[in-house]
């Protein structure tokens, strides 16, 4: 066999695969030999099926079998053991010779490489990003600390609709003429005044007592939120159509869930025997803790700069015909109008995933396997504390990490954050971080 590079420029290259019989011919003769032993003929014991029998019927295929096996093979250990950095994968070239598979003889294979771009984009302090420390506000911390209460209430039933209760009532679709509709939606639900969105609808709920009637309610502007809907007029098809009608309303209970009181048997379910006794004890706790979540938002609005930051430092060129090439074979179902609109994007993200291995390299990032674990694992609880508010034990959460990591694919995309992460906490300790301290309700404002 010999395999030859040929580099048409920086960017692109030509690979010559030579195979000959010699290189082939032994483990075709073992994959027929191998067939003729575990196949079934009539007129044959198993086992006992000549090979030349087993070469008349499937000679060809098992030809082209081993010489594809082979050539991957081959072609994969020549770019590894010459080091060849490519991007993609290896593309048959095109309008190339046919190969006469009926008889053995001597095969010549043509590939396309794109060869990945030297990398010459450096950080140090002179680079310089904005590093917010958010600081709860007011009115983010009362919100805060009045759902926690409320998630330790209790359930009432007042007499008169305010802000923030449940409506439980009749809906009775109209017709254009403000008339019931015959044969449409007639439904009992609850309707939480926490979603609805127009300020005219909110005021003219508040006030309603049971057995109120609101003859024509406009419940599609009020609410202007499809899954909403959905839930609220109880609508069972595959692809609901929400009515651009208006409703008669018909209260039929008031539901309203009312503050736990700050006392310590509340503060005691929160957070454990009389780890709180004060009022101003639970605020600082929930301060504390809104901050550390507000720090992890800080944290992604600054890996999201950095990101947006190096990417425009790395303005390398790149193979594009043949990566868009790769990205068509690779995409079979992807038009050219989704590739020519995409490719951009596409291409912006493998530059900074360039510049994130050559970081890794130079400064030997170690990425080891118990840190790829130990992520999955933090993925994963979170994912269980969203339907369960009780943590698994930890050596249950164990199987599952390590089975979710079985998963090729998730193993992968794990890694790849790991390794974003520990670049991302490099450039941390090289670039200038100048900190700016804001309040939670203005760094929203900024997304």
């Amino acid at each position: 066999m010999n395999i030859t590079q040929e580099k048409t420029d920086d960017l692109n290259a030509i690979l010559t695969v030579k195979i000959t019989t010699d290189d082939y011919q032994e483990k075709v003769n073992k994959a027929i030999k191998d067939q003729a032993k575990k196949m079934k003929l009539p007129g044959f014991r198993p086992g006992m099926v000549p090979p030349a029998h087993v070469k008349k019927m499937y000679g060809k295929s098992i030809l082209v079998d081993e010489v594809n096996n082979l050539l991957s093979e081959s072609v994969n250990n020549y770019i590894q053991q010459n080091e060849i950095e490519i991007l993609g994968q290896p593309l048959p070239k095109e309008d190339e010779t046919q190969f006469n598979w009926d008889s053995n003889e001597d095969f010549t294979f043509i590939y396309e490489l794109g060869l990945a771009p030297e990398v010459d984009v450096t950080f140090d302090s002179k680079d310089k990003l904005i590093q917010y420390v958010i600081k709860v506000d007011a009115d983010t911390l009362a919100a805060r600390m009045k759902n926690i209460r409320r998630s330790y209430g209790k359930m009432t039933n007042p007499e008169i609709v305010a802000d923030g209760d449940v409506i439980f009532g009749e809906f009775i679709q109209l017709d254009t003429e403000g008339n019931i509709f015959d044969g449409g939606i007639n439904v009992t639900t609850s309707l939480r005044l926490d979603i609805v969105k127009d300020a005219t609808a909110l005021k003219s709920l508040i006030g309603l007592k049971k057995d109120d009637v609101v003859k024509s309610f406009d419940l599609v502007t009020a609410v202007d939120d499809t899954v909403q809907l959905v839930k609220i007029l109880k609508l069972e098809d595959e692809d609901p159509i929400i009515p651009q009608s208006k409703f008669q309303l018909t209260v039929k209970n008031i539901n309203r869930l009312e503050e736990s009181d700050l006392n310590q048997e509340f503060f005691d379910k929160l957070f454990g025997e009389g780890a709180v006794t004060t009022e101003e004890e639970f605020t600082a706790k929930i301060t504390e803790e809104l901050e550390s979540m507000m720090q992890q938002d800080a944290e992604k609005k600054l890996a999201g700069d950095l990101y947006k930051y190096g990417s425009e430092k790395a303005t390398m060129a790149l193979p594009d015909e043949f990566l868009k090439r790769w990205l068509k074979i690779s995409n079979k179902e992807i038009t050219q109008e989704e590739l020519d609109k995409g490719y951009d994007d596409f291409a912006k993200n493998l530059r900074w995933t360039l510049v994130e291995n050559k970081i890794v390299k130079d400064q030997k990032l170690e990425i080891k396997y118990e840190d790829v674990f130990q992520m999955a694992k933090a993925r994963l609880d979170a994912q269980f504390r969203m339907y369960s508010p009780q943590p698994l034990e930890e050596e249950q959460l164990g199987q599952y990490t390590a089975q979710f990591l079985k998963d090729k694919e998730n193993a992968n995309r794990i890694f790849e954050e790991v390794k974003a992460q520990k670049v991302f906490d490099y450039l941390k300790t090289v670039i200038t971080l100048d900190q700016k301290e804001i309040a939670y309700n203005k760094f929203q404002e900024l997304s």
